[in-house]
């Protein structure tokens, strides 16, 4: 392949500005992803809906939770009177806020427990960090939704 003059200047030009501006770029994503989560953040894993509307309880059905290991959950899910709900459409993803992706995985409600409880499987978390945990339930009372905190 030929290259004249014009094409070495473009080269040049490629090189000197697109190497330090992706050396930056990588920096600051790299920067992101190491930061700690917040001091405060909000490690419930009992709370009420962003409506209002229920109130849910989470919890692994292995500990401790670890990384890289399939494993399953428990949503107890009530009224925010106290009343257990039966019969909802529950959804559960999440992902890492830090890092800009989710689960690897695609969690299911497999099965209903009885007295509220929905058995969630294929949860599986692929890095330690801050992961958020999604909760979307269609019910007789409306949809409603929890956002979950999870250091790992």
């Amino acid at each position: 392949m030929k290259i004249n003059m014009e094409t070495s200047k473009s080269l040049k030009r490629a090189l000197w500005f697109g190497i330090p501006a992706g050396l930056l770029v990588a920096g600051a994503c790299t920067a992101m992803m190491m930061m700690s989560p917040s001091k405060d953040l909000d490690l419930a894993l009992s709370k009420l809906s962003a409506g209002g509307i229920y109130r849910a309880a989470i919890h692994a059905n292995i500990e401790p939770v670890t990384v890289g290991r399939m494993h399953s959950w428990t949503v107890s899910l009530n009224t925010a009177t106290g009343a257990p709900v039966e019969g909802a459409s529950i959804t559960v993803d999440g992902g890492m806020p830090q890092h800009g992706h989710g689960l690897p995985t695609v969690p299911k409600v497999t099965k209903y427990l009885g007295d509220g409880r929905y058995l969630v499987e294929g949860m599986k978390f692929n890095m330690p960090g801050w992961w958020t945990i999604k909760v979307e339930v269609d019910g007789v009372a409306g949809h409603d939704e929890f956002v979950f905190n999870l250091v790992l």
